[in-house]
């Protein structure tokens, strides 16, 4: 039997405003999803200054959603997210026993599909795309073995470099650089299996990450991580693979929440009357406590 890993993870935002705000309306996906695989132990938010409207719901997805809501004037705002988390998401079927990618096209579009096969602003349907994922899924391949196939080629074609996109480079440019990050990655992914009828979802939250040997691990700077939900087909259902590190998610990621791409479920947006420029510092941690 295998072991689950429990994680502590601590997730700190932090704005600092050049001038008072006046009113502010956020919304949080900060608290992970309790999934399958995925067994929420503890979530709590702690906020400074401390919102006069706070509200906890849930998004179109299904996602968790904190919604805040400040009318006293500040000039800083700062979340914390605390989350104690146990992770053990289940193998998936053997590649070669799972359906035909055709097939799998074939059933795509139901109500649990439907909003991962659109295009987005973020996710276009681009021919390129398309034909980038294409050779991964030649006539009468199974889906999973398209898929392990499109995953790895992602992670060896393209170089992982921070400070060359943002969250608004066009996926053209990513396939044409070979250049990115992980959003990045997730979203050359996403475009190509949807350009191919093959529903797919963004996933949003963290993966653990190890120091380099001999050298301590540093406090605050794990990242937010992203990666792709693609469907099997509905007897197999989801899978999830991590173009970035070219892995089967299993017990080192942590889900946050999932989307069609990464502004649905953008872990803070807000609106503002007031502030002017801002300092946004972030820290995340993601340790493991123990296996169970």
């Amino acid at each position: 039997m295998r072991a689950a890993m429990i994680y502590a993870l601590r997730h700190r935002t932090a704005y600092r405003y050049a001038r008072t705000v006046d009113l502010a309306s956020h919304l949080l996906h900060l608290k992970p999803r309790p999934l399958p695989g995925q067994r929420v132990l503890s979530a709590h938010l702690t906020c400074l200054p401390k919102p006069d409207h706070h509200t906890e719901t849930h998004d179109h997805f299904g996602n968790a959603a904190t919604r805040l809501f400040m009318v006293a004037p500040h000039t800083a705002f700062e979340v914390t997210a605390e989350s104690l988390v146990e992770v053990d998401f289940p193998p998936p079927p053997p590649a070669d026993e799972t359906w035909p990618w055709e097939d799998v096209a074939a059933a795509g579009l139901g109500a649990e599909t439907a909003d991962f096969l659109q295009p987005t602003g973020y996710v276009p349907l681009l021919a390129e795309a398309t034909a980038f994922g294409a050779p991964s899924f030649p006539p009468g391949r199974t889906i999973l073995k398209g898929l392990l196939d499109l995953n790895s080629r992602i992670r060896h074609e393209f170089t992982f470099q921070a400070g060359v996109t943002s969250t608004t480079t066009p996926i053209a440019e990513v396939l044409r650089t070979r250049r990115g990050v992980c959003q990045d990655f997730t979203q050359v992914m996403l475009a190509a299996l949807r350009g191919l009828g093959l529903p797919a979802r963004y996933m949003s939250g963290y993966v653990r990450t190890r120091p380099p040997a001999g050298q301590a691990r540093r406090r605050g700077a794990d990242q937010s991580h992203a990666w792709v939900g693609a469907w099997m087909g509905p007897t197999d259902g989801w899978v999830q693979l991590d173009p970035t590190n070219n892995i089967v998610v299993s017990d080192e990621h942590v889900v946050l929440a999932w989307g069609r791409d990464f502004s649905d479920i953008s872990p803070l947006r807000g609106v503002l009357l007031g502030g002017g420029a801002h300092r946004l510092e972030v820290n995340v941690d993601l340790e493991p406590e123990k296996v169970t």
